[in-house]
Order: structure tokens, then sequence, then C-alpha cells
């Protein structure tokens, strides 16, 4: 089942040509010439990808025929990339022309050398001829042009189940019967959205209420509706009178005539839907559907049920919250697996299998389709070894049938658009169990180009976001904790078998017991603190864009340096390295040869002191974290990395050398770390003219904020966390400063003993666009200024443990557009505003949502 990927692969080389041709870099005649005819080449053959993807895994020479395609969609963008990687060294060439001889400078600011275009020309060529060479195969298999269209294979379900088979679902069943029970409150049908991930029993649950005796007394008409691929109306509409008339056939072939049939056999029914396996999302859909299910006059008696694994889904059909249905426990689990596994009562003569099968079962991780399917699988089988290697296996390398769990959860994984199947797979590079970081896994997707290209007042970072969203509404991942400006998120484990599944020839996991790599991985995971000596099954590896080095802090730094010299000498188009918790003492000079590196993680390396001369020469680097590195300075060249979107920096120094022009105009987010000696921000942030978020962590010494802050016009998260000394008084002093034009949507000030203000010149400049605000363990902080009611587009205020605070200030009641009101730890204002009793209630009565809890 693993996947090629060759659609968004193509779509993303294409787009590359297109923007290098219009770009400003000039290039020879014979160079435009062959781009334009790799272009027209990959152009036709992405009209029928779409075709090839589908028909790939029933045809064997064209699965094979596409994994060659995938190498040469490969080279291809590397070849593109190598551009745009001199373009980068021209420019810096311009940019600080005294580092350069002067038959470099002479040379005109969008002119690539003669040399570098010719070798390009030669690389271009051969990679034209190697699809020429694979042209008439390719043609032999008589692709068509299809669209985009995403879209689930038809599944039939039906409304019956036996009780009797259904394990563990009773409080479920009673939670939405409850729920059926309850009155309406308006003319539309109220829909009750059953979401989970697939195999967990949505439609189990479904048919459990629909057969209870309850609901048939309830409602005078049950209707079971599988929806599953296309919701279409006119086959909807067929689906529900089939379903009224005990299955006569529709043959009205209108619009109008069918709505009229159907409110004619609904007229005063009081009648319950169920909808099973909806995956529309789109709205207008739904509401065509809706309007001719609701009530005419007064209050709707009917009800709806959804099963659906789409969050987005839930929300479009129904103002309801979603009955989120969780996984089954251990026991019933192990009930479920005996189930399949035995013949009633077998089990008691095999306890031995028993104890393996316990094992097994929590590989499923509460999903009961999973354990359906493993317990299948042994399924008469009393041999001690077949019952171990269920244990021992990955799910995703047994054999399933259509309705066992992976492929089940393959029907998610096919309706994700092309770029998200992508970025899915990508996760399964990390271990199971993994906490992931949003933002770290934005910025790997960006440093290997998985994201689409922003549109307008996007930028990169909010295109990774909107991924992430997507996916948490597909319930593909699960959020674990909130943070100010990102999250954390795990991943099932049988949806990271389905990851790995599809990966399987892009991405490896590798430790001390692996014995092969396929040569052409693109993403590696180095994860084994038992690692002694590299793998010799990397050394002949050319192709890896990532690598991630996991556990080096209980590795010795000989491995690690080991590590570091097979990535500079081995993968020279890397785009993502990460090194975390490594003993290295020193990068070598010669990680400068790595041109297309984008994103650098030496987070801990605690040895670090400095960085190595050829640091400037990695031009593409978008993302470069040092955070708790042991460097001593951030030198100057570093301000050269033009495309730097992403700092996060830890250093030893009392100053940072000054920004200067023109450097960092792509900087998207700056984190300092503790920065224990730092006493001031760099000269020159005015210049950091993209700046969306400035983060201060713990620098202990930093007693105030520059004034030069007030010209980050884009600056729209603020936070500042652990700063002690730090003073925010920021008063307006100039005449400009009355009409600032500032965009922070957030500010957030924690653990400062001195602050005795909050900066004015900068949130009272964002007074139309600040919405949060959140105020924490300021200990001197006495009150809150006048000033603060200017904040009309503030929607949440928090504060948390200021226990000098005694009031808000007079007029908090013209703040009109809060709806979030948190106190916490602040005995006299939770005294003051609290809602029994509270002398000042009534000034805070009209938020939608107040907290206030007293200090324990």
């Amino acid at each position: 089942m693993a996947e090629t990927f060759l659609f968004d692969i193509a779509a993303k080389v294409v787009e590359k040509i297109v923007g290098l041709t219009v770009d400003e870099v000039r290039l020879a005649f014979n160079v435009k010439t062959d781009l334009k005819k790799l272009e027209d080449t990959m152009i036709n053959i992405k009209a029928v990808l779409l075709d090839a993807e589908r028909q790939q895994h029933q045809n064997e020479k064209l699965r094979l025929c596409m994994w060659k395609l995938r190498d040469i969609f490969y080279d291809a963008e590397n070849v593109i990339d190598d551009f745009n990687c001199e373009a980068l060294r021209k420019q810096d060439a311009i940019n600080h022309p005294n580092t350069y001889n002067l038959k470099v400078r002479v040379l005109g600011s969008c002119c690539l050398p003669l040399s570098f275009s010719l070798k390009k020309s030669h690389k271009i060529k051969d990679i034209i001829g190697r699809l020429g060479e694979l042209a008439t195969e390719w043609n032999s298999f008589n692709l068509r042009q299809c669209s985009d269209n995403r879209h689930v294979f038809r599944r039939e379900t039906i409304s019956f189940v036996d009780s009797s088979d259904v394990i563990g679902r009773d409080e479920d069943k009673e939670n939405i019967i409850s729920m059926l029970m309850k009155p309406s409150e308006d003319r539309n049908v109220p829909v009750i959205p059953i979401v989970g991930i697939g195999g967990l029993g949505k439609t189990t649950l479904a048919q459990l209420v629909y057969n209870d005796d309850r609901i048939a007394s309830l409602f005078s008409l049950k209707i079971w509706i599988c929806v599953s691929e296309e919701f279409d109306l006119s086959r909807l509409l067929k689906l529900i009178i089939q379903s009224i008339n005990k299955g006569e056939r529709c043959d009205d072939s209108t619009l109008d005539a069918l709505q009229a049939r159907l409110r004619s056999l609904l007229n005063d029914k009081k009648f319950l839907l169920v909808l099973d396996d909806v995956w529309n999302e789109n709205q207008a859909k739904w509401v065509e559907l809706r309007n001719l299910l609701r009530s005419t006059d007064g209050f709707s008696p009917s009800k709806i049920i959804v099963t659906t694994r789409s969050l987005n889904v839930a929300s479009i059909m129904s103002s309801i919250p979603p009955y989120i249905l969780k996984g089954l426990p251990l026991e019933d689990c192990l009930t479920l697996f005996t189930k399949w596994a035995f013949n009633d009562g077998d089990e008691r003569h095999y306890p031995n299998l028993i104890r393996i099968g316990e094992e097994i079962v929590k590989k499923c991780k509460e999903v009961p389709l999973a354990v359906r399917t493993l317990g299948s699988l042994l399924f008469q089988k009393t041999d001690e070894s077949d019952w171990t290697y269920i244990r021992e296996s990955e799910i995703w390398r047994l054999e399933q049938h259509e309705n066992d769990i992976l492929p089940v959860l393959k029907l998610s994984y096919n309706h994700l658009p092309s770029h998200l199947q992508r970025c899915l797979a990508f996760l399964s590079l990390y271990k199971k169990d993994e906490i992931y970081h949003s933002d770290r896994v934005i910025r790997l997707w960006m440093a290997n180009g998985l994201l689409e290209h922003p549109k307008q007042n996007q930028e990169w970072e909010d295109v990774g976001k909107r991924y992430l969203n997507e996916l948490l509404s597909r319930c593909l991942i699960q959020k674990e904790n909130d943070f100010r400006l990102k999250f954390t998120f795990k991943m099932h484990d049988l949806v990271h078998d389905l990851a790995l599944d599809v990966s399987q020839k892009e991405c490896k996991i590798v430790n001390s017991e692996t014995k092969t790599v396929d040569e052409n991985i693109r993403h590696l995971l180095l994860c084994d603190e038992k690692l002694i000596e590299v793998p010799r099954v990397l050394e002949e590896m050319k192709d890896v864009r990532t690598v991630i080095i996991q556990d080096a802090k209980k590795r010795s730094e000989i491995v690690d340096k080991s590590l570091i010299n097979l990535c500079v000498s081995n993968f020279k188009y890397l785009r993502a390295l990460e090194l975390r918790n490594s003993s290295l003492t020193a990068l070598p000079n010669s990680i400068g040869i790595l041109k297309h590196l984008r994103d650098l993680d030496l987070d801990g390396c605690t040895n670090i002191r400095e960085l190595p001369r050829s640091f400037d020469t990695l031009r593409s680097l978008q993302s470069l974290d040092l955070r708790e590195t042991g460097l001593k300075q951030l030198p100057g060249s570093v301000q050269r990395l033009i495309e730097l979107r992403y700092l996060e920096i830890t250093i030893e120094a009392t100053h940072l050398k000054e920004i200067r022009a023109g450097c960092w105009t792509s900087l998207q987010s700056l984190v300092f770390f503790e920065c224990f000696k730092l006493q001031c921000l760099p000269e020159g942030m005015q210049y950091l003219e993209s700046l969306r978020t400035l983060n201060l962590f713990c620098c202990e010494s930093l007693v105030s904020l520059p004034r030069s802050l007030k010209f980050l016009t884009k600056l729209e998260h603020l936070v500042i966390v652990g700063c002690e000394q730090i003073n925010l008084k920021m008063e307006e002093e100039e005449e400009e400063d009355k009409d600032l034009q500032l965009s922070l949507k957030t500010f957030s000030v924690d653990e400062s003993d001195v602050l005795t203000d909050l900066p004015r010149l900068l949130l009272q400049g964002s007074s139309s666009t600040l919405q949060q605000l959140q105020i924490s363990c300021c200990t001197n902080l006495s009150g809150l200024p006048a000033w603060l009611l200017n904040l009309t587009s503030l929607r949440k205020l928090e504060i948390i443990y200021c226990k000098k605070l005694s009031a808000l200030p007079e007029g908090v009641d013209s703040l009109t557009n809060l709806r979030e009101l948190t106190i916490d730890g602040c005995p006299e204002l939770s005294k003051r505003y609290r809602e029994n009793g509270g002398e000042d209630w009534h000034k805070i009565a009209h938020i939608q949502k107040v907290v206030i809890t007293d200090e324990d």
C-alpha cells in the first residue's frame, strides 16, 4: 500500500519551474528552453497521475514505473533548487561585496554564471532523456485525465446489529438515547453527530440505538441511510423515500418531484434518520437536505444521528457538541478478542494463548475493529508460534481484508487531498507515542517543500497551521496541550501504522539492528542510544533530505561526529537536520557545503560554544534552533542568512551585535531563551520588517524593551516570561507615537517581580487588533491603567496570581468585545468581582465566560 506521492511532487516541481522562469534570475537561453521542455513534459505526465495513483495497487508494472518517475521528479526538484541556491549566493555577493573578488562583483545582479548554467543544462537534458526512456512504457498504460476530487469508495452499512455481539457500548448507547429524548427547540431537525476515527464503532453504536425498543416507541418512523461516497441530494432523497416505502423502487427523476413526495411521506411523522458514514464538508449541500426535513410549524419532534470521522462535518451539520466516541477499555477489548479468536468456551483450554492475546490486544489501542481484525487472524489457530508472530509483528505488515482495520482507516487517508496525504505520511518518521510539537512539524514540512504556496496575506507558517487543523478535524491526530502560540499532539498507534504503510519508501526509522534501507529513502530517523557506530546501511545512500538524530545525549561524541560527517559528505541535498542534546563540541566547518539545508535544530547542544566559519554559506536556512546551546555570542555573519524565518537562541553574552539594514528581512519568529546575562535586545530591531512573533523566556537581566519595536508593524504576538527585572513602561514620547498603527493580537507577561506598568506604546498602538491579554505572577503590579479601556478589540483577559491587584479599571463594562475573563489567585479581585456577593460583579456580568478562582 506504499504511496509514490507523484501527483503532489509533480505539482511542486512544476510550480518551482514556473517560479524560476518568472523570477528575477537571468537564465541563459538554452537553460530557459530546457526548462520549458521539462515543464511541458511534467505537465503532460501530471495530467494523468491521479488515474495512475488509483490504479497502481492493481497493476504491478504501473507501480514500478511510478517509483522510477518519483526518483526522476525528485532529481528534477533538486536541479531547480540548485538554481535558487545559486541565486541566493549571487544575492549574498551583492549584499556583501567585500568578501568576494572583483570578478564576482562585476557580474550582473540577475545573471547566473555561464559555467553554472551549462552544467545545469546538461542535468536537465539528462532528466528529460530519462523521462523519454520511460515514455513508451508509461503510454502503454492508457491513463486518462481526471480531476483531483478525492472521494471515498462506496460502502454499504445496514441498520441491523445483534446486540449480543457488541461489547462495551452500553453507556454510550444510553447517552445517545438520552440526547434523542430531549425536546427540540428549533424548526430544524436536531442533529447528533457521533465522531471518531475509523474502526472505533460509530456505526455499531448507531445500530444499537436504532434497534433499541425505546426508539421504536419514541419515533413512528425510522430511516437508515449509508451516505458514504457522495452527498448528492437526488440520490439521498431516493434512498430515504425507498427506505420509508420498505424498499420499493423510487422512479421520480426530478428534484421537485422527489422533494414533494418526501414531504408528503414525512408529513406529521416523528422520524429518526440515521445518516451513516458522512464525509461531505460542503455546507450548501447539507442545507439543501436540512431545509426539506425541517418542520413547517413549531419545534421539530424528529431527530437525526450522523456518524462521521470529521469534526468539520459535525460542525457543519449540527450546533450540538459532537459525541466524541472513545476507545474500549482493555477488559472489554480482551472479551471481544476472545470472542473472535476462539469458538465459545475453547479459550479455557489455552491459558498460554490468552496470555499472549493480552499483549496482542494492547497493540490495538482500544480500537474494536483492530481487536476484531487480529482476533480473526488467529481464529482456530492454536499453535503458539502463530500467536507470537502476530504479537511481534507491526499491524501494518499483517495481511488484511477489505473490512479490516487498516483498509478501513485507509478510507480516511484516501479522502485527504494529495498534499495532506504526503504530510501525514511524513509523521511516520517519528516513533509511536511521540509527542509532536506543532511548530516543529510545520518547520520540517516547510523545509521539505510539502506546503502549498501561501495565498495573499498568508505566510508559509499559516499554511502549515491550516494543514494541522485539517488533520485534527479529521481525527487523524489528537491535540494534547495548548500553549500560547502552538500545541502538542499525538497520533493514534493505528493511524501511525497507516502512515508507516503509505510511507515505506519515503521514511525510515533506523537503529543498531537495522539491516537494510532502500537507497532511495528520503527521510531518516536515527534513534538508538546503543548506537556505537554509524550503521553501514547508510553509507551507500545519497538522496536523503531529512535526518533526525534522537537519543544523542546517551551516545558518545565520536558517534555523533561520524553521523554529522556522513550527512555532510553523502547527503548534499539535505533539507533538514535535527541534532538535539548532542555531546558534540563543534559542528564541522564542512557543514557549509549543505547549500540546500533549510532547517537546523541544535536544541540542547550545550557543548557547542561557537558556530563554524562557513555557517554563513547556509543561505537556504529558514529555521535555526540554537536553544540551550553554549554559544558565547551570535556571530554577525548569521545575519547574512536572508531566508531565515525562525530563530531561537541562547547565548551567554550581555549584548547582541546590532542588526543591520537588509538583514533577516524574512524573519517571522524570534525567540530569546534563557539568555541569563542579556541586558538589552539588539539595536536595529526596526529592520525586522516581517517579524510576527517575539518571545522572551527567562532573560533574567533584561530590563526593558527597545522603543524601536514601534516600527514592527507586522508584530502580532509578544510573549515575556520569567524576565524578572523587566520594566515595560513605554509611554508616548513623540508626536508620531500618537498615531501608531500596530498589529499586536496577543500580549502575555509572566513572572516579572518588578513590573508595575504595561507597554502603553505597543498596546494602545494595537487598540484595534489586540484580542488577548494575559498578566500572570507579577507580584508588584498594583493597578491596571485606565487606557486599557481603549483596547476595543480585546476578547480575552487573564489575570493570574497578581495578588496586589484590587480592582479592574473603572468602566470595564465598556469593553463590549470582551468575551472571556479569568481571575485566578488574586484574592482582592476574586472577592470584589465574584458572581455571588461581589460588589462589582455587575460591571463584568455582560462577559460571556467568567472564571474566578480563589487562591488555594
